[in-house]
């Protein structure tokens, strides 16, 4: 939270007010793991090829934002990009998308019994900076849908900073709703100061929340985590800090949002940068161009 604070003041941007909660729903699971339906909740967007660079690596695109919840079938294994979020670029290329929606690992869940099946739909929600947006409008539609899914618990998958600030409203949404929640997510402060059912925190650059890219054994054994905390867990604010590690040499944490590694001349392309990313990002907005599934 400090690292993006001092980042986008220096951008010229005033300092964002995140979510803050001191109560903070909770629900257990009303059935055993085993046979209960889990939905799984992402904030990756459906490629669309008119929208640019949206491939491993790709640069921030704003113009492939999503901004409203879209749904998709569990059964099929969509192409889902991250190129729209602020993820850390410069240690992670979004390669894998396991490492981010990890649909895969959990229809493999319910094949082994530890889960009771998959909920028939995946549900992609937007990653407003607008919070009561995201309360109001973006969560209430998200409990709806996973309501008439059938669902009994849920797992979200946050990817930037306000990823997790939007998928922790969802999260306190769900569980005042009845249905139980996990966040596998990588920005801890953050989640932690919103105030959130369950958070299974792992140590690696954003946008691997679901574990390290082209690594299923780590993918699996993350989720695998996060559902035991799912069904274990005996009360709100419970955190689980994964053991994954992604590298031996802990400088990666030093880069991200780094205003103190940045030039005098690299802050002004910066700005220059991030002021086309929102001024293409609100003409994406008002002209009402969304990635829009069922």
């Amino acid at each position: 939270m400090e690292r993006t604070r001092t980042y986008y003041e220096a951008l010229g941007y005033a300092p964002y007010v995140w979510a803050k909660f001191e109560d903070v729903p909770f629900v257990p699971l009303k059935s055993p793991l085993a046979q209960c339906c889990v939905a799984l909740i992402t904030t990756a967007a459906p490629y669309d090829p008119s929208k640019g660079d949206q491939g491993p690596g790709a640069p921030y695109n704003a113009a492939a934002k999503f901004y409203k919840v879209y749904s998709g079938s569990s059964a099929t294994d969509p192409d889902l990009r991250i190129s729209h979020v602020a993820i850390d670029r410069a240690h992670t290329t979004a390669e894998d998308k396991n490492s981010y929606f990890p649909l895969a690992a959990l229809r493999k869940a319910a094949g082994k019994g530890v889960i009771g099946r998959v909920a028939e739909r995946y549900h992609g929600l937007p990653t407003n900076r607008s919070q009561r947006t995201t309360i109001e409008v973006d969560c209430a539609e998200l409990v709806s849908r996973v309501a008439r899914d059938g669902a009994d618990a849920a797992v979200l998958v946050p990817n930037c900073p306000v990823c997790h600030q939007s998928c922790s409203l969802a999260a306190r949404a769900l569980e005042a709703s009845g249905i139980a929640t996990v966040i596998m997510g990588t920005a801890l402060d953050i989640v932690e100061h919103i105030g959130v059912p369950r958070f299974l925190f792992s140590d690696v650059p954003l946008g691997n929340s679901a574990g390290r890219p082209n690594d299923p054994v780590s993918q699996e054994e993350t989720l695998a985590m996060a559902l035991r905390l799912l069904e274990e867990a005996s009360s709100s604010r419970t955190t689980c800090r994964s053991p994954l590690k992604w590298s031996d040499d802990p400088s990666w944490k030093l880069d991200y949002c780094n205003i103190d590694r940045l030039s005098a001349d690299e802050i002004a392309r910066h700005k220059s940068e991030y002021q086309s990313i929102r001024d293409e990002a609100r003409t994406v907005r008002e002209e009402g161009a969304t990635h829009q599934l069922p």
